[in-house]
């Protein structure tokens, strides 16, 4: 069974750094995409970081890129989420999904983790 497992929100102050990680467990191969997704409080959910397991490549929207970072450990089937320079816009709940085919900014995302809490705030 493909499960989901995110990891390591909390609470920060403004300006501060954060990891996030996804736990993928079941998959029998490393052909999947992993795509982050968050939604604040009143607001529609909204993709906006993803990255291909087998080749890494990596996809950000404009209002993370420079500040968010991808990256995977091939060994464990885990994906890494650096969070920096955290503003107070960014607190939501952030979740992960595995899907494919890529590109992953468009893959049909069929399994979810739970979602962890992230709240930037002095």
């Amino acid at each position: 069974q493909l499960q989901l497992v995110e990891s390591g929100g909390g609470l920060v102050q403004p300006g501060g750094s954060l990891r996030l990680s996804c736990e993928a467990s079941g998959f029998t191969s490393d052909n999947y995409a992993i795509g982050w997704f968050r939604q604040a409080p009143g607001k529609e959910r909204e993709g906006f970081a993803c990255i291909v397991y087998n080749d890494g490549t990596t996809w950000y929207t404009d209002p993370v890129k420079g500040r968010f970072a991808l990256s995977r450990d091939n060994a464990k089937h885990v994906v890494h989420l650096q969070l920096n320079s955290l503003k107070p816009e960014d607190t939501a709940v952030y979740s992960c999904a595995a899907g494919w085919p890529p590109p992953c900014e468009r893959t049909p995302y069929s399994y979810w983790g739970q979602g962890t809490q992230v709240t930037v705030s002095s």
